[in-house]
């Protein structure tokens, strides 16, 4: 089932992120960030963007969210996401649906573009972003450095949906939650 983080999530989503900092590349925070900390970080967002997980049998497997791309206000219809699957979940398909249930939220909201940034080859990663439509959109060479070596990111980018000129203000993710187009999504 998917269905929008909340508080009680954030053990288990900590658990599912500890892994991609101390071990690999998805991300280029270096330092392990505490379970309340996490627990913050999901109650900032969900004001503005959607963090969702996916949940089987009481536990969560999988969560997606989506976060301001850039702090100026030209940017706000456009926004950054981030999806990471426990390890035991991975290739059951998982992360396309709860993938394709966020975007479609972002829509929801007025956002009209997202953008993918993946540490390079990330082939898996890759491979997920351009088959739900996102497209290369650039790469930022040696820009990271992790794990003993400096690593590329390459920026994956999908429209989704045209803009309108002048474009009306985001829905923040606080008011669209109890929309029934949004709830429609989850059920």
């Amino acid at each position: 089932m998917i269905r929008i983080a909340n508080a009680d999530d954030a053990t288990a989503i900590h658990a599912i992120y500890a892994p991609s900092i101390t071990e690999g590349v998805a991300t280029f925070e270096t330092v392990l960030p505490g379970v309340e900390t996490m627990r913050e970080r999901m109650r900032t967002r969900l004001q503005h963007y959607p963090w969702l997980v996916w949940e089987e049998a009481g536990e969560v497997l999988a969560y997606a969210y989506a976060g301001r791309f850039r702090e100026r206000a030209a940017y706000d219809w456009i926004a950054e996401t981030s999806i990471y699957v426990r390890t035991d979940a991975q290739r059951r398909g998982i992360a396309r649906q709860l993938y394709a249930t966020l975007l479609q939220a972002m829509r929801l909201q007025g956002i009209n573009q997202a953008v993918g940034v993946i540490t390079l080859p990330g082939t898996t990663s890759v491979a997920m972003h351009e088959s739900m439509g996102f497209a290369p959109a650039g790469v930022w060479q040696r820009c990271g450095y992790k794990l003993g070596q400096w690593w590329d990111v390459g920026v994956w980018q999908k429209p989704l949906q045209d803009p309108s000129n002048p474009p009306p203000s985001v829905i923040p993710f606080a008011v669209l939650q109890s929309d029934p187009r949004f709830i429609d999504l989850l059920t």
